[in-house]
């Protein structure tokens, strides 16, 4: 994007501007949208903002569809509390980048792009620099909750305070892993805490995450006799005949949790909606909802194993770690001697197994053969359906076959 000049008040440079947003934008619906996907992605929310005269933190602008509405702001004023006010209403710091692309919305609406009273009403927000919360320690740990472009929503560690962490290295930070970070910077706000710093170290722990485990309801029991293992004349594959030779086990469904989901309305699955924006070539918002699961409850394995799918293709050894996030935490409901099944065919137990599936392929891909093999047959002990094609891998990991030269003879 075209930037105006320092004063921000180049009406000609913000016509230009308007245009660079608008240019493939038709009617005012779509040039809505434009706006507020520009505002998203150039503005690091949340972030300093006045609404008659009052200090908040403007927390996100967002367009739902209303074009005599128009686009919104989502604030927090200084006592905690939300509200939803006009985009108009809000006034940026001059410097900032909100000042200037909130003048072009103004001015596309033919209002006056820099009212008179943002001159005067703006003062710089008193931030407090002491303690914020965080301690006097040079560093301090923190449970990484939900990553954007530079920063990263999180909680200090056995504590319940929320922390917005700004950083310019957002790329390789996992939802539910712990970060050790030097401390800089830090302030309150609205009622918010932030911290800037370095990030000295990271670490996955989830016994340490103070997470409720996934609730196991039994299903009923499990007998091979009652098992499909393949037509009477085909012998028995190597892979099955220990699940066999035990003997009948415990069935067991996992419970999944997904926030905002209502119970009897499937056809609002965040999960859906994000793999639909990630189809229609809107990946920013598909990786948008998936964070925001993984904020409102780490144990929405689903969305951390979502979030793999996400970067396998270009970064499998970033991807490994949100899908073992994901099964980690589904482990802390399983305890080091459950000898159960978790069958596919109960669907609250597929999260779990989409996380192990996909670190196994990550350690096939990555080159730990021993670690992948051993992963792929506990699967297969778990679901000896095995819905996910294991069967059919397992032989080659064991053989150490490359993953790149299995995609190769596909």
């Amino acid at each position: 994007m075209k930037k105006a000049d320092d004063s921000g008040k180049d009406l000609a440079a913000l016509d230009e501007l308007i245009e660079e947003i608008t240019v493939d934008a038709y009617g005012d619906d779509e040039q809505l949208w434009a706006f507020r996907q520009v505002m998203e992605d150039e503005i690091s929310f949340p972030c300093d903002g006045i609404v008659i005269g009052e200090p908040v933190a403007v927390l996100e602008i967002d367009y739902d569809g209303n074009e005599r509405r128009g686009l919104t702001a989502t604030c927090r004023r200084m006592d905690g509390t939300r509200h939803i006010v006009a985009a108009t209403d809000v006034v940026f710091p001059r410097q900032s980048k909100g000042y200037r692309y909130l003048a072009c919305y103004r001015k596309w609406l033919g209002l006056d792009p820099f009212p008179p009273e943002s001159a005067s009403s703006y003062r710089e927000p008193r931030r407090r620099e002491k303690d914020a919360g965080l301690g006097q320690e040079d560093s301090v740990e923190l449970v990484v909750l939900s990553v954007k472009q530079q920063s990263a929503r999180c909680r200090l560690l056995k504590s319940d305070l929320i922390v917005t962490f700004r950083t310019g290295r957002t790329w390789d930070m996992i939802p539910g892993e712990i970060i050790t970070v030097r401390q800089g910077k830090r302030w309150n706000f609205a009622g918010h805490t932030y911290l800037a710093g370095k990030i000295d170290s990271k670490r996955l722990n989830v016994a340490a995450l103070g997470l409720v485990p996934l609730e196991l309801e039994n299903v009923g029991t499990w007998t091979p006799e009652e098992h499909y293992w393949g037509e009477e004349d085909e012998p028995i594959e190597e892979w099955a005949k220990p699940i066999i030779a035990y003997g009948a086990r415990q069935a067991f469904e996992m419970e999944q949790v997904l926030p905002g989901m209502k119970p009897d309305d499937f056809g609002d699955d965040p999960i859906c909606r994000s793999n639909d924006l990630k189809n229609t070539g809107d990946p920013e918002a598909a990786f948008k909802i998936l964070m925001g699961l993984c904020q409102e409850d780490l144990r929405c394995l689903d969305a951390l194993a979502h979030l793999g799918n996400f970067v396998f293709d270009r970064t499998p050894n970033v991807a490994i770690h949100h899908y073992e996030v994901g099964l980690r935490i589904g482990e802390l409901s399983l305890g080091p001697d459950f000898n159960g099944l978790l069958p596919w065919g109960f669907i609250d137990n597929r999260p779990f197994l989409r996380c192990m599936h996909g670190y196994g392929i990550c350690l096939w891909r990555l080159g730990r053969f021993i670690e992948a093999a051993r992963n792929f047959e506990r699967m297969l002990w778990l679901n000896p359906s095995d819905n996910q094609g294991i069967r059919f891998l397992i032989d080659n990991i064991k053989d150490r076959v490359t993953w790149e030269k299995c995609q190769e003879d596909d």
